[in-house]
C-alpha cells in the first residue's frame, strides 16, 4: 500500500497534523505565533548545514531550531521588546540559510521544496521519521498536559502548584524544534507557522475545554492534509500551500460559526 505516492503523502500529512495539534493549541494560547514562525525560519540554515557536513536533513533542522528556540528564550526580558527579538531572529536565520545555501558546491537542492515542501516525494523513510517526530511530540506533551496548562495560565499559578514555567517552556521548546523538523518535508518552512496556528484557531471558536481543542484542531489538520492533497490533485496547484489554504478556508468558516454562536 505504501508504494503508492498519495497514500504516503496522506499519512504524512496526518502525521504533521498529529504533532501540530496539540502544539498549536499552546502556541495560541500562549500567543506564540511568531515564536514558531522563528523557529520554522531556522530549519533553512539547518538544511545547509546538514548538506554542508552530510548529515540527516531531519538531525540538522531539529539541531538549528531547537539552538533557535533557547536562544529566543535566554534573551527574552533583555532589553528588546519580544516582538523586536522574534523578527531580528527570524529573519536574520532565513538569510543566512539561503546564503549557506548559495556556497553548497557540488550539491543540487531544491529550494523550493524546502520552502514549500514536498510532500509528493515522501518516502517510507521520510514517514517512519514524521510518524516518530508525531509520537515523541504527542507523547511529551500528553504526559506534561496539566502542567503545561498551568504553567500557560499564569507563573505564579505554576510555582504556588510546585510547577517550573521555565521548564514547561522547555518542553514547548523541544516539541516545536521537533514538530519543525518532522514538518519542513510536508508544508516548508514558510508554511509550517501556518499549520501550527491556523488549525489551533480554527478549532478555538468550536471548543469549551482545552482538550476538545487540541483534538479538533488534530481533525481539522488532518481533513486539510486531505482534502488540500485532493485539490492539488485535481487542480494541478502545490501541495503544501493547497493544505494551508484549506485549512484556512476552515478556520473562517469556524469563526463565522463561532461568531453566530455567540450572538445567538
Amino acid at each position: 500500500m505504501l508504494d503508492d505516492f498519495m497514500v504516503r503523502a496522506t499519512l504524512a500529512g496526518i502525521g504533521v497534523a498529529c504533532a501540530a495539534a496539540p502544539l498549536g493549541s499552546f502556541v495560541v494560547w500562549r500567543r506564540m505565533a511568531y515564536f514558531g514562525d522563528a523557529t520554522a525560519h531556522a530549519a533553512i540554515l539547518g538544511v545547509a548545514l546538514s548538506l554542508a557536513f552530510q548529515v540527516s536533513i531531519f538531525a540538522g533542522t531539529m539541531a538549528v531550531s531547537l539552538a533557535m528556540a533557547l536562544t529566543v528564550t535566554l534573551l527574552t526580558g533583555r532589553g528588546y521588546a519580544m516582538d523586536t527579538l522574534l523578527g531580528v531572529l527570524a529573519h536574520s536565520a532565513l538569510a543566512f540559510g539561503l546564503v549557506a545555501v548559495s556556497f553548497l558546491s557540488g550539491i543540487r537542492i531544491d529550494l523550493m521544496a524546502y520552502l514549500f515542501g514536498d510532500i509528493l516525494s515522501v518516502s517510507r523513510g521520510d514517514l517512519a521519521i514524521i510518524w516518530s517526530g508525531a509520537g515523541i511530540v504527542v507523547a511529551l506533551i500528553g504526559l506534561r498536559w496539566s502542567s503545561l496548562l498551568t504553567a500557560t495560565l499564569s507563573d505564579d499559578l505554576a510555582y504556588a502548584s510546585g510547577i517550573n514555567p521555565k521548564r514547561e517552556q522547555m518542553i514547548l521548546t523541544l516539541s516545536l524544534a521537533i514538530t519543525v523538523a518532522v514538518a519542513i518535508k510536508v508544508v516548508g518552512v514558510l508554511l509550517i507557522a501556518a499549520m501550527l496556528i491556523i488549525p489551533a484557531a480554527a478549532a478555538r471558536p468550536l471548543s469549551r475545554t482545552p482538550e476538545a481543542m487540541a483534538v479538533i484542531a488534530a481533525v481539522i489538520g488532518g481533513v486539510s492534509a486531505v482534502a488540500g492533497l485532493r485539490a492539488a490533485y485535481m487542480f494541478d496547484t502545490p501541495a503544501g500551500p493547497s493544505i494551508v489554504c484549506v485549512a484556512a478556508v476552515v478556520f473562517l468558516f469556524s469563526s463565522l460559526l463561532g461568531g453566530r454562536q455567540t450572538a445567538t
